[in-house]
């Protein structure tokens, strides 16, 4: 199918709103073309491409809503499924925390498109798992991975006047690499919107490294260590923390950043000074739509952290009207600010130490410190003197987000992380960070 133009959703916009009888109208047009292909056991084991476009009308009378949906786009099939949403909304209870749709808001557009990733095709995407597997029947290792690419438009109006569109590109690739005996495992993650900036080469060798510098590992005693953290071993995680710099829960007393009597945290320095981050949807590494997808309020720069403090919470509509404030976008990105240092420099300015490539079954154990526990996985390696010794078994962690930037002794070059496994796009850096509390072994590789 092809990809609906800016005119092209305008016209279905104005036609859905022309024909609503309700009290207010909201209307969402989705698209998208994704390509993919996953690789396994250095063969390739499928490779697809979908199209799909809809329609999302959200209709109320009073506080009593209704949804439906359509892909359908003739006059008929809009004005049917503005009736249905509309007898849905009469059939609803009352919602007692309704907010009326949004005022007109100003959207400035961010840069969310690129040619060359909206023209990735079988080739390029055949390509880039032949390298990775072309790479490992050299090196006799087994490569499983898999390649999204992604082109789609958005579109969003309502019957007070809000109306926006904008086009997105993106890619996400991972792989796994192990040895053929199943001792050793390296994995890498990359996500883009601008396909320049994607080496699948450059990929498939960071994941092949690791597999064979991983074999052979040895075990280490639990403890707590200074460790080196790569921005996927800490994207989870942060993200587990960001999700509590909201001003409900912190008021319910339901976040870390809650205090005793329904005060909150706002203002106080719970992380070392160099932590600063921030969301920012024209970012050009990470950018994301200039509206929030839930509420349309248009997004701006929001500093969460900022030289340590917690220095902004974010407010829904219902929320906002009930404290008397401004209501907040949520954030589509997440960015934290970093140095020029490369992982390798880390190490290398590193006595002792433990290096992580990824974390994942992460849990939460407490969600009022945000203590959190995972393991390691695929590539983890005793750091001597600033360089890596030796491979180590891998272990389960307990610890905190907020402990962990509050223990940042160094941070490394801000990198992209994305995809399914994170609840925003993310430009984080690695960190040197000490005290990290490793609980018990896994022998899992």
């Amino acid at each position: 199918m092809t990809i609906l133009t800016q005119e092209q959703t305008k016209h279905i916009t104005d036609r859905v709103l022309s024909f609503s009888k309700a009290d207010e109208c909201i209307v969402t047009v989705s698209g998208s073309r994704n390509g993919n292909i996953r690789f396994a056991r250095n063969q390739v084991s499928t490779a697809g491409l979908a199209d799909d476009t809809n329609i999302s009308v959200t209709v109320a009378f009073g506080k009593r809503q209704g949804t439906a949906t359509i892909n359908e786009f003739d006059d008929k099939s809009l004005e049917k499924v503005v009736r249905r949403a509309e007898d849905l909304a009469r059939l609803a209870p009352e919602n007692p925390e309704f907010m009326p749709a949004v005022s007109k808001q100003e959207y400035k557009a961010s840069n969310t498109f690129n040619a060359k990733t909206a023209a990735i095709d079988p080739d390029f995407r055949a390509q880039t798992a032949a390298y990775a597997i072309e790479a490992c029947k050299k090196n006799k290792l087994v490569a499983a991975g898999f390649f999204t690419d992604g082109n789609s438009i958005s579109s969003v109006a309502n019957s007070n006047g809000v109306y926006g569109h904008q086009q997105q590109t993106s890619l996400d690739f991972t792989c796994t690499v192990r040895t053929e005996d199943g001792r050793g495992s390296g994995w890498v993650k990359r996500s883009a919107s601008d396909a320049n900036k994607f080496d699948a080469r450059e990929a498939a060798d960071v994941a092949i490294e690791k597999a064979l510098r991983s074999v052979d590992a040895k075990a280490l005693e639990p403890g707590r260590y200074t460790v080196i953290l790569e921005p996927a071993a800490t994207s989870e995680l942060l993200g587990y923390m960001l999700f509590g710099f909201d001003a409900r829960q912190t008021d319910e007393g339901r976040s870390f950043l809650s205090k005793k009597g329904g005060a909150s945290r706002l203002g106080d320095k719970l992380f070392d000074q160099q932590v600063n981050i921030w969301a920012d949807p024209w970012n050009p590494d990470v950018p994301v739509l200039p509206w929030d997808t839930e509420n349309l309020i248009a997004r701006k720069r929001m500093d969460l952290i900022k030289d340590g403090k917690v220095n902004a919470l974010n407010y829904s509509q219902y929320w906002a009207k009930k404290k008397g404030v401004l209501a907040t976008a949520t954030p589509g990105n997440i960015i934290m600010a970093g140095t020029d240092k490369s992982t390798a420099e880390l190490i290398a300015n590193t006595k002792k130490g433990v290096l992580v490539t990824r974390t994942w079954y992460i849990r939460m154990v407490d969600p009022q410190s945000v203590l959190l526990t995972g393991l390691t996985r695929d590539g983890t390696f005793y750091i001597e003197n600033g360089k890596i010794k030796y491979p180590i078994k891998n272990f389960r962690f307990n610890e905190s987000p907020v402990t962990m930037l509050n223990n940042i002794e160094e941070i490394g070059k801000p990198v992209v992380i994305g995809g399914d496994e994170v609840p925003f796009q993310m430009l984080i850096p690695p960190m040197k960070v000490r005290d990290f509390n490793f609980t018990s072994l896994s022998d899992a590789v």
